[in-house]
This record gives C-alpha cells, structure tokens and sequence, in this order.
C-alpha cells in the first residue's frame, strides 16, 4: 500500500544519515476504504493526492512541535505491506508498524524555499486551525496554496545539501 508519512527537514536528515525512516508515532496517511467513502467521487489519483495533502498537514504540527524546525513541509511516500487502518483518528490515517527503509520509499515532498515564511505562519497556527479559529484557516491556507516538489529517494542527499 502506498502510504504518505508526514515529516520534517531534519527527519529527512535523519533518513539520508540512517537509510531508514520512522514515522512519529507511526502514523501516515493513504488512500483507505474510509477515504473512498468520504468523497462522493474522485480517481484514485485524486485520492491518493487527498491523502498527501493531509500528510502534509499533518508536517506543520511536527514543523510546529520542533524548537528549532525549519519552516518546510515533507512529505515520504512508501510502498508498505503492514498498515493498520485507524479510521477511528481520521478517514485515510494508517499505523505503521516499523521504519520504512530506503528502498520502500517512492518520492520525497518538500517545499520549496519560496513557501518557509507562508509554512511557519501556519505552523505557528495550526492548533489554533483545528480548532476553527478562521483567521488560523486563513494563514494555514496561505501555505497549502504551496505546491511540494517531487524528489526521487536517490535525490535525497542533493536535496539536503540545497538546504
């Protein structure tokens, strides 16, 4: 199952150091049943996108969690076999059950240099966003107006040194 696995600058790090990749608390997000059921219509494609969207939602409240974070969203996609649907948390969230190593990974998201003052503003709101607070909606929008670049895992460590 392909899976989007929320991340951060220096988690990538973490992985170009280690060759592995562990999800917080191992929770990703994927194209599940309860996806497919909360849109009325929409390809797979589509879909799957809806899943990396949250992911990368989901990299603010780790940008947001980390002192001295840089201000980029990420974003790991991965061929995994072992998931467990957690429906009960959000529709497309998935548990991991262990690192996803290099050669499962299919493409690294990340934001572009243009998008960092847009991504720590949201960052700095997001609780505030799940929250309803509009005007934390609003500055949270700002940022998911950026699109993620698309890497190849083997892009990594130039990807890294560009930072």
């Amino acid at each position: 199952m392909r899976v989007y696995i929320p991340a951060t600058i220096a988690m990538l790090r973490e992985l170009d150091a280690n060759g592995e990749f562990r999800a917080r608390s191992g929770t990703a997000f994927a194209l599940t049943p309860g996806l497919r059921e909360a849109y009325a219509s929409g390809s797979d494609e589509e879909l799957e996108y809806a899943a990396l969207l949250d992911a990368a939602r989901a990299s603010l409240r780790l940008i947001n969690a980390e002192e001295k974070g840089e201000p980029r969203r990420a974003v790991v996609s991965a061929d995994v076999d072992n998931v467990t649907l957690r429906a009960d948390l959000d529709a497309a969230v998935v548990r991991l059950d262990g690192p996803v190593v290099l050669s499962q990974i299919a493409a690294i998201h990340v934001d572009a240099a243009e998008a960092a003052d847009a991504v720590a503003a949201a960052a700095a709101v997001i609780d505030a966003a799940d929250l309803g607070d509009e005007d934390a909606e609003f500055t949270l929008g700002d940022a998911e107006d950026h699109e993620l670049a698309w890497y190849a895992p083997q892009e990594l460590p130039f990807l890294l040194e560009l930072m």
